[in-house]
């Protein structure tokens, strides 16, 4: 009865260090706080290079329910769509979270696309070169009856841009063993075509006239601290 009763006791210090434990590695400390407060509407401009907002371009509206999961995860979003003088169309979306933790993290297209009743076709892992860095992004293709929709996307989290849920949990991760909750960021650029080659050539030189027309400061947000 005695080893019974030590047991006992072991396996309760065990619980409440473990909970102890858990509770001083817990991250409180936000990233978001710091800092002049993001402003997705005034950080992105409604014109630049030969690109103008187009607003003939309805965006696609959610369901309620998938519309109040945006709301929980995301503090601001940005929906538009872009055309240049050859007629190119760019529907740019951008959702912006101040708390990256597990539940509440920066949700992927190929996960959004399909709860909206799109099928994708394709999916990889790809490299967008600019004039300040090569950002690392996720191409894909969804598909919802004949419409055709090529994407790029990429997330930041904190100051890293990641690709695919491994790479968005071990960024997560690294932030929170430092007690800091990171920031994130969804920029994700498509257009309407079955043509994947060009979509994506009109959309990196789009993306590159983007970066090129705001602070470096505002860059930074967008793609966090770009490598060569």
């Amino acid at each position: 009865m005695k080893t019974l009763n030590l047991r006992n006791i072991i396996i309760g210090l065990a619980m409440v260090a473990a909970a102890g434990l858990a509770l001083a590695i817990t991250p409180t400390h936000k990233l978001a706080d710091q800092g002049q407060k993001l402003d997705l509407e005034k950080l992105v401009p409604k014109q630049f290079g030969d690109w103008t907002l187009d607003t003939t371009v309805v965006p696609l509206t959610v369901s309620p329910d998938v519309q109040a999961n945006l709301d929980r995860i995301y503090s601001q979003t940005l929906s538009r769509t872009y055309v240049n003088k050859q007629d190119e169309r760019v529907m740019l979306s951008i959702a912006y979270g101040g708390d990256q933790g597990r539940s509440t993290q920066v949700h992927k297209p190929e996960v959004c696309y399909p709860a909206q009743g799109f099928q994708i076709k394709r999916m990889a892992k790809e490299f967008l070169d600019t004039s300040f860095g090569t950002i690392p992004v996720m191409h894909l293709v969804a598909t919802q009856g004949s419409r055709t929709e090529p994407i790029t996307y990429w997330i930041r989290v904190g100051d890293s841009v990641v690709r695919g849920a491994l790479e968005q949990n071990l960024a997560r991760i690294k932030y929170g063993l430092t007690g800091k909750v990171p920031d994130g960021l969804l920029f994700r650029v498509s257009t309407i075509s079955s043509n994947e080659h060009d979509s994506y050539r009109i959309q990196q030189a789009f993306v590159t006239s983007m970066l090129q027309a705001v602070p470096s400061a505002d860059r930074v947000r967008l793609v966090g601290k770009l490598g060569s």
